[in-house]
């Protein structure tokens, strides 16, 4: 039975090269990119986190590809943004399916070192304070938490992958 890899955390976290990585460890695997569902809106564009936004369309268009994939028998690694109640609607719609979860997270430091590694036009600057702090308030169950400040993406992935810590029930 195919997994579900869930990945989140603020924007400099490394979610995208961790999850490529988990990706890349499968032997049959899909991975989508919220961003760049997200990204997929050109006329009338808002951004995620503003008034107006179209968050609605994207989650519906997110858990259907990751429904497809998972019934053809694909590994999915799905990243984005999500809160604790995100992650319930997920847990929820793939009540039958094993999903290993994880929240990346660093010190300030770290996370404005990885963005500043963007291209320019990636950079998200002061938005990943505001992210990194939103993220703490969150609350969410402490063995998700991989704290990467010190982890390199190998050990990040290896952690993500291997350790039980990072499934959740659904």
């Amino acid at each position: 039975m195919p997994s579900l890899y869930v990945i989140t955390g603020p924007a400099g976290a490394g979610k995208s090269t961790v999850s490529k990585k988990i990706a890349e460890a499968s032997a049959r695997s899909a991975l989508i990119e919220g961003d760049d569902l997200y990204g997929q809106i050109v006329g009338g564009y808002v951004d995620p986190w503003k008034e107006g936004n179209y968050l609605d369309t994207f989650w519906r268009l997110s858990l259907s590809s990751i429904r497809v994939y998972l019934e053809d028998g694909f590994d999915v690694v799905f990243n984005y943004i999500i809160s604790p109640q995100q992650l319930d609607m997920i847990k929820a719609e793939f009540k039958d399916t094993k999903i290993r979860f994880a929240v990346l997270m660093m010190d300030e430091k770290t996370v404005l070192e990885r963005d500043s590694r963007r291209p320019e036009e990636y950079q998200m600057k002061e938005r990943c304070i505001v992210l990194l702090n939103e993220f703490k308030e969150h609350h969410y169950k402490g063995d998700h938490i991989l704290d990467t400040s010190d982890l390199t993406v190998e050990e990040t992935v290896s952690r993500i992958m291997e350790d039980p810590g990072f499934v959740v029930e659904g």
